[in-house]
């Protein structure tokens, strides 16, 4: 039963539910997981519940589910006390909590997650990490709540997605992912450090026309030598903004939004392009042919 349900009909049931009990009241955000956990699965599972939310020291990993003792039943969120920044651990016991309704049964001595684990998606594990991240985003940030805050046709800054963090009880990564997966705009987010770039993710607009970094299995990208990423000392209180032409991030002009973390020792770049592409002859021609076909079909030698 528990692993029948997708990680999207778990977050909306749990949703649904937290919406009839709090409709639209200002504190129905941010999701309080640690209560919501133990609350339900005691109502839903009672001879398997989530007994026990706390923090302890992990030296290698940010969170784990892990099974009672022996003698005793149910299952224990721990978070790495060691993190600062309350959003970061609010999603990663919402993660963890989506192991619990999603994985409990496949792995039944339980799971660790790093924050690196998080990020790899080739494997089936990475796969059942990206599963609990989807839980826990839909969880925190209801995409209904979420488009009111940020319409899909509005370009924020990151003032806006700060704003939406705090209200998520999410970090700025975390509440930027999400405004992602539903613009309506070409926007391009890049996490770099010591002048490479880290990680990076495309709005489906974006990667649809092109625009995007692919960092997994490469040698290490850097960041333009005319990017507020590689020219800290343009940034006023570690932030700053910068109108770019067609030879800095991409092949277009772009917008660049910047943010130091001295916290987390990363510069997130947030990269606006323009809303349409002008498109070639060539590119008419296959109006209604997916951009990201084309370019792989044209990479490879194809017709």
């Amino acid at each position: 039963m528990t692993e029948s349900f997708s990680p999207q009909r778990w977050a909306n049931t749990l949703t649904l539910l937290l919406n009839g009990v709090h409709g639209a009241a200002a504190e129905r955000f941010p999701v309080q997981v640690p209560e919501l956990a133990k609350e339900y699965s005691r109502h839903r599972f009672p001879d398997d519940p989530v007994s026990l939310v706390a923090g302890d020291i992990l030296p290698t990993f940010d969170g784990a589910l892990y099974k009672a003792p022996p003698g005793k039943k149910g299952w224990g969120i721990i978070y790495n006390s060691a993190i600062a920044s309350r959003g970061r651990i609010n999603f990663t016991i919402a993660h963890e909590f989506g192991h619990y309704l999603l994985h409990r049964l496949r792995f039944p001595d339980g799971l660790e997650c790093g924050q690196q684990d998080m990020m790899r998606w080739d494997s089936e594990y990475r796969q059942i990490e990206a599963q609990a991240n989807e839980f826990a985003a839909s969880l925190l940030m209801p995409l209904d709540d979420f488009r009111r805050q940020i319409d899909g046709k509005t370009k924020p800054t990151l003032d806006d997605l700060g704003g939406c963090a705090e209200r998520y009880g999410v970090s700025l990564v975390a509440a930027s992912l999400r405004w992602l997966q539903y613009t309506e705009r070409r926007s391009v987010m890049v996490v770099s450090r010591d002048g490479y770039v880290l990680w990076a993710r495309s709005s489906p607009t974006a990667l649809r026309t092109g625009a995007y970094f692919k960092t997994a299995g490469r040698p290490p990208i850097a960041v333009p030598t005319r990017s507020l990423a590689a020219q800290p000392d343009l940034l006023e209180k570690s932030r700053g903004q910068m109108t770019h032409d067609s030879d800095v991030w991409f092949a277009e002009p772009c917008e660049e939004i910047a943010l130091a973390s001295d916290q987390y020792d990363f510069t997130i770049s947030l990269l606006h392009l323009e809303r349409v592409i002008r498109t070639s002859r060539f590119d008419e021609a296959e109006d209604d042919e997916d951009a990201f076909d084309v370019m792989t079909r044209r990479l490879t030698g194809g017709n």
